[in-house]
């Protein structure tokens, strides 16, 4: 009976370490998802201020 309950500890133990392995792989992975979101953007607006920069020029030149 002792063997029993010290398997089924174990393996309880073991689901819900599994579980916050899971968790926290997810977090990471949406944390990444979202880094990579606002370099995206953050360039996006660079080649912005970029373009509108050389049309100011070009104007200025014309």
């Amino acid at each position: 009976m002792d063997d029993a309950k010290e398997t089924a500890e174990a393996v309880g133990e073991k689901i819900s370490r599994s579980w916050e392995d899971t968790t926290e792989r997810i977090e990471d992975k949406a944390d990444e998802m979202k880094a990579d979101a606002d370099v995206k953007r953050a360039e996006a607006e660079r080649d912005s201020v970029h373009k509108r920069n050389e049309i100011k020029e070009e104007l200025r030149d014309s």
